[in-house]
């Protein structure tokens, strides 16, 4: 599936969002392309496996700095889509993907 009806991260999920002063990060998850690694758990508190599923799940969509970090981790040790990673963070002030940006530009990297 390609996502050209999706041209901004902003278009996502924000219906029901924080202020963006608050938290000005957000995480976009491809759930459809997890196949359950876990290396996200491994190094964020925001991620865990779900026991029913066997595939990962955020705790929270919407971040600070205080847990930009660990969310950058995790989106760049995914290894679905062929290391291309199914985590995305995005700084919705600039709607640039922070990680795991492969393309190098800051576009928005979703496969769905």
């Amino acid at each position: 599936m390609s996502n050209d009806g999706i041209q901004r991260a902003s278009d996502i999920g924000s219906a029901d969002a924080p202020p963006v002063d608050e938290k000005p990060y957000k995480i976009v998850f491809e759930a459809n392309k997890c196949f359950g690694a876990g290396k996200c758990a491994e190094v964020s508190d925001n991620w865990e496996m779900s026991i029913a599923s066997g595939m990962a799940q955020p705790n929270e969509y919407f971040i600070d700095e205080d847990d930009l970090e660990h969310n950058v981790r995790a989106a760049e040790i995914c290894p679905a889509k062929k290391d291309d990673g199914c985590i995305h963070v995005v700084d919705r002030r600039t709607d640039e993907e922070i990680a795991p940006d492969p393309h190098g530009d800051g576009t928005l990297s979703v496969d769905w």
